[in-house]
């Protein structure tokens, strides 16, 4: 599934084209998506600049004047950047067309992306209303981490993939960077110590920062705007590694399940 890294590298690619553009229509050519498209979005859209293109989570937020496009790429969707009016194919959704006759198409074999519409800036969907602080801001950080870890004996991994403690930690990110912070991924988070904890999160950061420059992560038939997988999963230290030296210390990686998750770890480097 498409996290944060990968959302983040779609709004990189689509703002440019998004930005300050009209857009001329949408082209619903299947609604039946996790949730039905909403039928009202053609005409509320038509003819409306575009006021912002940002993230949240693993939203993507395109703002109008009368409210805001929501877009998420669920299991194995993507959103690309088409420069002339190619037929569509199959899986391909919907297009946002613009003014300029760029549009960005949808593509989603799965169909369990969304394409909703919320009024105001979309902060109060009930979909992003709850969720956890962005991860590289600053209301993320050791204290807001330690008071999470605090509450709760459940394995850490699973903790900081809690959206509601901080967004956008999928099972790649939580298994690199508990990794990167030396943790291992069953301890019960309460028994996380401070210093160990401010390493966590500056791990945190850190590792979903390096996907992003990466572009993401290769996730199924993930891809960004230009249709170019992500390539950070290639570096990764422990995820995917089962059975193969550490590029660290030269232990074997090794797989466990937790919370129904795939998970890896170094038993030596991670304690």
């Amino acid at each position: 599934m498409p996290e944060l890294p990968e959302v983040e590298t779609t709004r990189r690619g689509v703002a440019p084209y998004l930005d300050g553009a009209v857009v001329r229509e949408l082209i619903v050519r299947d609604a039946r998506l996790r949730w039905p498209v909403p039928p009202e979005m053609p005409a509320l859209l038509a003819g409306q600049p575009v006021r912002e293109v940002r993230r949240r989570a693993k939203y993507l937020l395109i703002g109008f004047d009368a409210g805001t496009v929501i877009i998420h790429l669920g299991m194995s969707g993507s959103l690309r950047v088409l420069t002339e009016a190619f037929p569509p194919e199959k899986h391909d959704h919907f297009d946002l067309v613009l003014e300029s006759g760029v549009r960005l198409r949808y593509r989603d074999p799965r169909r369990f992306g969304a394409l909703l519409w919320a009024d105001g800036d979309g902060s109060e969907h009930p979909l992003i209303a709850a969720l956890g602080p962005e991860p590289l801001s600053d209301a993320f950080d050791a204290a807001h981490l330690a008071a999470a870890l605090a509450r709760t004996r459940r394995a850490v991994k699973l903790v900081i993939m809690d959206n509601h403690v901080v967004v956008g930690v999928g099972n790649i990110y939580a298994s690199e960077s508990l990794f990167r912070a030396g943790v291992h991924p069953e301890r019960p988070a309460d028994a996380i110590t401070a210093a160990e904890t401010a390493k966590l999160a500056d791990a945190i950061r850190a590792t979903l920062a390096d996907a992003i420059t990466a572009g993401g992560s290769t996730l199924r038939d993930f891809v960004d705007s230009e249709g170019k997988p992500g390539y950070f999963q290639l570096n990764a230290f422990v995820y995917g590694r089962n059975d193969t030296p550490c590029r660290v210390c030269g232990t074997l990686i090794r797989q466990i399940r937790i919370g129904q998750r795939t998970t890896y770890y170094c038993p030596h480097c991670q304690r």
